[in-house]
């Protein structure tokens, strides 16, 4: 007699850009979804603006229905198409087909609007829990530059510019983080946490 699958669970994965969700969630072996996919390219109409370019940080210039509706789709069926969006170039440059297998149980999401995905996914209906990364603020700011720099993301005046934004909203984050109902661990911990929900999975 053949069981039906364990329902599959969504941990999405948030933290300051450059806190090492990317790398968390590389290492952890698990399938994952790159929230960051689901940008509006540079044209969209009506994204916001600061100093005559998009604002990259506002959720505005993010597709989260678009976001929620291929993690559902993905959870549901074991398969869905993503957008493959360049940050370089700021725009859509193609299309990935995504799969899992059929007995996994946990999916991971990650970007720097996991913060807002979390309450979009279990309004949809989905069962997820968040992990919100949380390391010093210098550590996570040098991690972030030297990043950007070396996959030349952005101009390097942009990148600076963002940067010092970004490190001054850095308690902020964490505070809505916490209030949207995510947990603050640190990398080890966040590992840890992986290990147990998914055992074998995650890196040392």
């Amino acid at each position: 007699m053949q069981h039906p699958p364990a329902p599959r669970r969504l941990v999405l994965v948030a933290g300051p850009s450059g806190s090492g969700k990317s790398r968390l969630v590389l290492g952890s072996g698990l399938p994952q979804v790159r929230l960051d996919d689901f940008y509006h390219d540079a044209d969209h109409p009506g994204l916001p603006q600061t100093l005559g370019i998009p604002d990259w940080d506002d959720v505005a210039t993010w597709n989260g229905a678009a976001a929620i509706a291929a993690m559902a789709e993905l959870l549901s069926t074991g398969a869905t198409h993503t957008p493959d969006y360049s940050i370089p170039l700021s725009r859509t440059v193609g299309e990935k087909c995504l799969t899992i297998p059929d007995d996994a149980t946990v999916v991971l999401a990650e970007g720097i609007f996991a913060v807002e995905a979390l309450p979009l996914a279990r309004g949809a209906g989905i069962e997820a829990e968040g992990i919100y990364l949380d390391r010093p603020g210098l550590l996570v700011a040098w991690y972030r530059l030297r990043r950007d720099l070396a996959q030349k993301r952005k101009p390097p005046w942009v990148l600076l510019r963002r940067g010092l934004a970004l490190w001054r909203a850095q308690g902020a984050l964490k505070r809505k983080a916490v209030a949207n109902g995510f947990r603050p661990l640190t990398y080890e911990q966040a590992q840890r946490r992986l290990t147990a929900i998914a055992p074998h999975s995650v890196d040392a």
